[in-house]
């Protein structure tokens, strides 16, 4: 066993922590969206207008915050007006991007804001500028949310909706850099200026508008675009992007259950280097806003693993073990103690695509090791993070992975911590100071299991979240934490 320190200051307030730190990415690939949250109004399986209850109740439970829609790199070859309407006369397209499936359009618009209402989360729109028009955009915000008479407005009236949406999120172009238009980003600056102009608010609506910001460490294109995103004395943006995902090497990823510890440990190292990876991307952002006008919005994050055998290469379908869900841990701390930058942070995928939070076949869904985390982390949206420091222990020298990954936050008298020990075979005891909190009860939920387990069709609970036991006495706390597990630590 190894032993650590641990201090934690209360009353030093690091930023806050918003809920949408915690959000989600839904995109129209493999089975995300048909067969996965939408099945249609006359399946078998339980729905609402054909959106799985299930889900639904899944994705209430961890208090999912925001839902980004339709991709991805979908997003850019989307055009709105074939979603809306009669479902059977609306037109059939092919998904160049993923699968070259036909998609019939039947979930679109009506159906993605019913599923954020049944949910109760904020919808996040990611629009089309790669094969797009500024009108075709503009008119999609215009029908979204105008509360007047306009053909937009009556449009939507006529599809069924007499009130307007509120829509906060508005992505104007997705990875343009790339899928999205393979654009520089001096072009890119422009083309998002010109878009931005013209996506109005109507009836006291707000636009959050968030320009595609960079691909990883891709620096100069973060510098590039903060210089051009404020014009005519004000910033034309309210935060920008930025997408990396936990990949070590990008022709080998291997499988999602097939894997050593050295695969284990250079996965971990990888994503430990998002800690890297934000504190550059803030300190450019910092040059050009000194006061945090411009939010971080990293709206893709997480493992990517080649296919599960058998499987459709374009659906990119993979399992989900406990070292996804170490990632899920190492991450949203990360994002936690970077809140005042990161505004929002969106993992890939919420259903049977990529890091998925759950998996269905059929009538039958699972919740997977990532999705526990998402369980054991929820209360620290919109919570004031606080100090948290700890001892540690690399794992493997020169690849920085720390043995301990932690966070705390405050909210409504309570104190929240979140710790994992992602070390293979090592256990932990954490002795932590607390300073400016006086606490008199704690408890503790626990996920763990071997590095490989996770949840199937036929044992949907072999990993779960249990009960665990902790100290409190005198303002410390004392917590034992297995190898390669994750805790909530609640003090009251």
């Amino acid at each position: 066993m190894k032993n650590f320190k641990m201090v934690i200051n209360a009353c030093d307030k690091i930023g806050h922590i918003n809920r949408e730190i915690y959000g989600h990415f839904s995109e129209h690939l493999g089975r995300c969206i048909y067969n996965g949250i939408y099945v249609g109004e006359n399946s078998p399986v339980p729905n609402i207008h054909g959106i799985r209850t299930d889900i639904v109740e899944a994705f209430r439970n961890i208090r999912l915050p925001v839902l980004r829609w339709p991709g991805g790199c979908f997003a850019d070859e989307y055009h709105w007006k074939n979603g809306i309407g009669e479902k059977s006369k609306r037109a059939k397209m092919v998904n160049t991007n993923w699968g070259g499936v036909t998609e019939d359009n039947s979930f679109g618009t009506h159906e993605f804001m019913e599923l954020c209402e049944l949910v109760g989360c904020e919808p996040y729109i990611s629009g089309n500028v790669g094969s797009g028009t500024v009108r075709e955009l503009s008119e999609w915000v215009e029908y979204m949310t105008f509360e007047g008479v306009s053909p937009m407005a009556d449009l939507r009236r006529e599809n069924g909706r007499e009130k307007p949406w509120k829509l906060k999120y508005l992505g104007i172009g997705n990875e343009n850099w790339g899928c999205g238009g393979n654009m520089s980003p001096e072009y890119y600056a422009e083309v998002y200026r010109q878009y931005a102009s013209f996506c109005k608010n109507y009836n006291g609506n707000q636009l959050y508008k968030i320009a595609c910001g960079p691909n990883s460490s891709d620096y100069d294109w973060t510098e590039t675009i903060m210089k051009r995103l404020f014009h005519d004395h004000r910033w034309q943006a309210n935060g920008i992007s930025l997408h990396f995902y936990s990949i070590p090497d990008w022709n080998n990823k291997g499988f999602a259950v097939e894997f050593d510890d050295e695969d284990y440990y250079t996965l971990l190292a990888t994503t430990n280097f998002t800690e890297s990876l934000i504190t550059r991307h803030a300190e450019i952002m910092n040059r050009y806003d000194p006061d945090g006008n411009i939010g971080l919005i990293v709206d893709e994050w997480g493992t990517w693993y080649d296919v599960e055998k058998g499987t459709n290469p374009g659906f990119l379908y993979q399992q989900n073990t406990m070292r996804d869900a170490m990632v899920a841990a190492v991450s949203l701390n990360i994002f936690n103690r970077h809140c005042d930058r990161v505004k929002m942070a969106n993992i890939a995928q919420v259903c049977n695509v990529l890091q998925a939070i759950v998996l269905t076949e059929g009538d039958k869904l699972v919740k997977t090791p990532t999705y526990h985390i998402f369980d054991l982390f929820k209360n620290h949206q919109d919570g004031e993070c606080v100090y948290c420091w700890s001892e540690n222990e690399d794992l493997c020298e020169g690849k920085n992975i720390p043995m301990i990954t932690s966070s705390a936050s405050l909210k409504d008298g309570v104190m929240t911590i979140t710790a994992a020990n992602v070390s293979l075979k090592e256990e932990a005891e954490i002795s932590c100071d607390i300073v400016g909190f006086e606490g008199k009860e704690v408890s503790v939920r626990l996920l763990t299991g071997d590095a490989h387990d996770h949840n199937t069709f036929e044992a949907p609970e072999a990993v779960t979240i249990k009960p665990h036991t902790a100290e409190l006495k005198d303002g410390k706390l004392t917590v034992k934490l297995p190898a390669t597990s994750a805790a909530e630590i609640t003090i009251r």
